[in-house]
C-alpha cells in the first residue's frame, strides 16, 4: 500500500464510519479496486484509522458524555450484546466473511431495508426528549442490532439506526444514538484488533498510520456534520439506493474481472 493509497482508504473511511452504508465495506472494496494485498499491516491500518474517525465523535459529543452517568449506562446495555457475540464469532469473521463478495451483497440487501425503514417511519415522532432517555430494554435491543453489523457489508450506523427508530426513537435521535453507540463500540473492537496484530512498524509504516489517522479524523467531522443535517430533513432513502448500486456494480466489475 503506497502513501497516496493509504490517504484514499482514510478519506474513505471518516466519510463512511457513521453514514448507514458500511465503512469496513467500502474499504474492502476500495482496496480491491486499487490492488491492494490485505497483509497485517493493512489490516492494522484500516483499524487504526477508524480510532481517528472515532476520535471526531468523541470531541463533537464531549458535553453529552458529561451530562450524567446515564447515557453511560444506556450504552453499556446497547454495548453487551455486541462485546459478547464478537469475541464469540471474532476468528469466523475474520477468518471467512472478510471479502468482496459478502460485502457487495450485504450493501444490496441492507440498502433494501434501509428504503423500507425510511417509507415505514418518515413521519414518526418520538417521546423521549433526549436520547438518554430511552429505556434500557430498548438499549438492549439497539445493540442486537448492531451485532448484525459484524457482518461486512452491513454497516454499524444502519444496523443500528434501524434498532433506534423501531425503538420510539426519530430519525435524528437514532442517528444521533448510533454515533453514541460507536464510541465504546469501535474502541473496543479496535483495540482487540491491535491486540491481536502484534506487528513492529517501520518508521515509513508510522507515517502511513499517523497521517492516516489526521485523515479519518478531519473527514469523519465534516461527513457527521453535513449527515445531521442531509437525514433531519431527507431521511435514509438516497442512502438505500446508493447501497443497491454500489453492490451490483462492484458485483458486475468482479464478474468481469473474473472473465478477464
Amino acid at each position: 500500500m503506497s502513501l497516496f493509497q493509504s490517504i484514499i482508504i482514510a478519506i474513505i473511511e471518516g466519510l463512511t464510519e457513521f453514514l448507514p452504508i458500511s465503512s469496513t465495506g467500502h474499504m474492502i472494496l476500495a482496496s480491491a479496486a486499487m490492488g491492494i494485498h490485505e497483509d497485517e499491516f493493512v489490516k492494522t491500518f484500516e483499524v487504526f484509522i477508524q480510532l481517528g474517525a472515532i476520535l471526531a465523535i468523541a470531541l463533537m459529543y464531549i458535553k453529552r458524555f458529561f451530562r450524567g452517568l446515564n447515557i453511560y449506562f444506556k450504552l453499556f446495555a446497547a454495548f453487551l450484546p455486541t462485546a459478547v457475540i464478537g469475541l464469540l464469532a471474532y476468528d469466523f469473521i475474520k477468518g471467512y466473511l472478510f471479502n468482496p463478495i459478502v460485502v457487495s451483497v450485504s450493501l444490496i440487501l441492507g440498502g433494501i431495508i434501509l428504503i423500507f425503514i425510511d417509507k415505514k417511519v418518515v413521519n414518526q415522532e418520538t417521546t423521549l426528549k433526549e436520547v438518554e432517555d430511552i429505556s434500557y430494554k430498548n438499549a438492549f435491543f439497539i445493540g442486537l442490532c448492531q451485532c448484525l453489523s459484524m457482518v461486512p457489508g452491513t454497516s454499524r450506523a444502519a444496523a443500528t439506526i434501524i434498532g433506534g427508530v423501531f425503538n420510539g426513537l426519530d430519525k435524528k435521535q437514532a442517528t444521533e444514538f448510533s454515533f453514541l453507540l460507536a464510541v465504546p463500540t469501535m474502541m473496543a473492537a479496535g483495540g482487540y484488533d491491535l491486540i491481536k496484530s502484534d506487528l513492529a512498524f517501520t518508521s515509513e509504516q508510522l507515517s502511513m498510520l499517523a497521517i492516516g489517522f489526521g485523515v479519518a479524523f478531519i473527514s469523519a467531522w465534516f461527513a457527521v456534520k453535513l449527515f445531521l443535517k442531509y437525514v433531519s430533513s431527507h431521511g435514509f432513502t438516497a442512502f438505500g439506493w446508493y447501497r443497491i448500486v454500489l453492490g451490483i456494480l462492484f458485483l458486475i466489475f468482479m464478474w468481469g474481472s473474473d472473465l478477464g
